[in-house]
């Protein structure tokens, strides 16, 4: 699928991964609406794109928000083919922490709900609208891109309800891309390793100290142009499809 004249809806469009496929994806002749929860950031980055940006607050976990989402950015752009997934949360809490206190299951259930749950219905009522497109070569109509993580499979203490949802994410590619095929629509996964991100930057260097030295080569922080790169090769690859591709520098990381 040629990027061009294309529609893209992106969550987690203000910042971080979420931006910066957002700029790719407008440089290569897309159109782009941002899902975010934080308006003001997103009103400034879809001015800084032009006319082929617009932003509209969403929360990921609310069915009535998104489906709002996706009927703004019909109404502005005309249709849909391409949604990422780039919202999400982190959380660092053991299953069982100091004096014996059992891990908080609020936590749990917030994660779960914005980083698994948000993406599947952000993804779900976007593949809707993309069944209505006229379909192009090889019969696609569109393409869903979700954001999982290394922690999905090298999760480290104190990740357990962070690496479940990524665990999810991961899982549930496969069966997305064989419930849309009929329809077109192929789902791909990409799963980062550590990235330059406002919640990576953000953390002392104690955390990313040790995570940047498990990394192999290049030895640094990922930079978000390169997870842009990659979103944009899955839309134009369209024999790629069912997969999860890890970007992560090989890192593998360790327990702590």
């Amino acid at each position: 699928m040629e990027i061009a004249n294309k529609v893209a809806v992106v969550t987690g469009g203000a910042s971080g991964l979420g931006r910066a496929t957002a700029e790719a994806f407008v440089a290569r002749g897309g159109r782009v609406m941002i899902l975010d929860r934080d308006a003001t950031r997103a009103a400034e980055v879809a001015a800084s794109l032009g006319d082929s940006a617009a932003w509209v607050e969403c929360d990921v976990t609310s069915a009535d928000s998104v489906s709002a989402a996706i009927a703004a950015t019909k109404e502005k752009f005309g249709a849909i083919h391409v949604c990422v997934n780039c919202a999400g949360v982190g959380s660092a809490m053991k299953t069982v922490g100091r004096e014996n206190v059992p891990h908080d299951l609020g936590v749990f259930e917030t994660v779960v709900k914005i980083n698994l749950i948000g993406t599947f219905n952000v993804l779900r009522l976007a593949a809707a609208a993309m069944a209505e497109n006229e379909p192009g070569e090889d019969n696609d109509r569109g393409v869903i891109i979700n954001t999982a993580s290394v922690a999905a499979f090298d999760g480290q203490v104190g990740q357990v309800a962070y690496s479940a949802t990524k665990g999810g994410v991961v899982g549930m590619t496969l069966p997305i891309a064989r419930d849309l095929a009929s329809l077109g629509i192929r789902c791909n996964t990409i799963a980062p390793g550590i990235f330059s991100t406002p919640l990576m930057n953000g953390a002392p260097d104690k955390v990313k100290l040790p995570l940047i030295e498990m990394t192999q080569f290049p030895k640094r922080l990922g930079h978000p142009p390169e997870y842009a790169a990659l979103v944009c090769h899955m839309v134009e690859n369209t024999f790629l499809n069912g997969e999860t591709i890890r970007l992560d520098g090989a890192i593998r990381m360790q327990p702590r």
